[in-house]
């Protein structure tokens, strides 16, 4: 419960516990952050870790020189992309082992057939979108690999994606980030970098349920 309770209050403290660790452990913050999204990208279990949070705080730390800029995003990059490798991979390789490739009641292959042809049409804008949303960019390489999506094609929107997520909100921390109004509010901006984009994707998922329920009473 304590443990719960100090990653609830690191994820929404996030600047101040960074700054801390900064000024104690010096240059092993790079580390902590390299596993953070590692961890967050790469391993299905932990999808409540900061993720747009961490890297705007990050570009603001930056920002006023208590982290290199350059070494910080380019390590961040490195551990979104392996982290997302990762997660597919795992999901590529136990998705058939645990389902055994047939027709019962936790696999039907015809669902897994059509998940195969959505990420195979669609997967590239998913994996790119899913950067921005909490929870969703952890499970989105796993669904991926278990829809045996193409490497190749997963590598590149994976890269993509990854560099715009990393570069993208690090570069904005690095600019507004120290701004007095951004300081002023930084909690409530934590909180809508959580928030605003899942929100976004529950309503995604939710027209997406109604388009094929609509879809399926067309059909009957």
């Amino acid at each position: 419960m304590e443990f719960v309770l100090y990653l609830l209050d690191f994820v929404l403290h996030v600047d101040k516990h960074l700054q801390a660790f900064v000024q104690t452990y010096g240059n092993w913050v790079y580390a902590l952050l390299f596993l953070i999204i590692f961890v967050e990208t790469g391993l299905v279990v932990m999808p409540f870790l900061p993720g747009d949070s961490l890297l705007f705080i990050v570009g603001a730390l930056c920002g006023v020189g208590l982290m290199e800029y350059p070494v910080a995003a380019g390590l961040m990059l490195a551990a979104a992309i392996l982290g997302n490798q990762t997660n597919y991979t795992i999901g590529r390789f136990f998705g058939p082992k645990v389902f055994q490739w047939e027709n019962s009641r936790f696999f039907n292959k015809n669902a897994f057939n059509q998940a195969h042809n959505f990420y195979e049409r669609y997967g590239g804008i998913t994996i790119v979108m899913a950067r921005f949303m909490p929870f969703v960019r952890t499970f989105a390489p796993f669904v991926a690999g278990v829809a045996q999506m193409t490497r190749s094609k997963f590598t590149f929107f994976d890269v993509t994606g990854g560099a715009l997520w990393v570069i993208g909100l690090t570069a904005a921390g690095y600019f507004f980030g120290n701004l007095p109004w951004v300081q002023a509010n930084l909690s409530k901006i934590i909180w809508a970098l959580i928030f605003v984009p899942g929100l976004i994707a529950a309503f995604g998922a939710w027209r997406a349920h109604r388009a094929e329920k609509a879809r399926l009473a067309a059909e009957a």
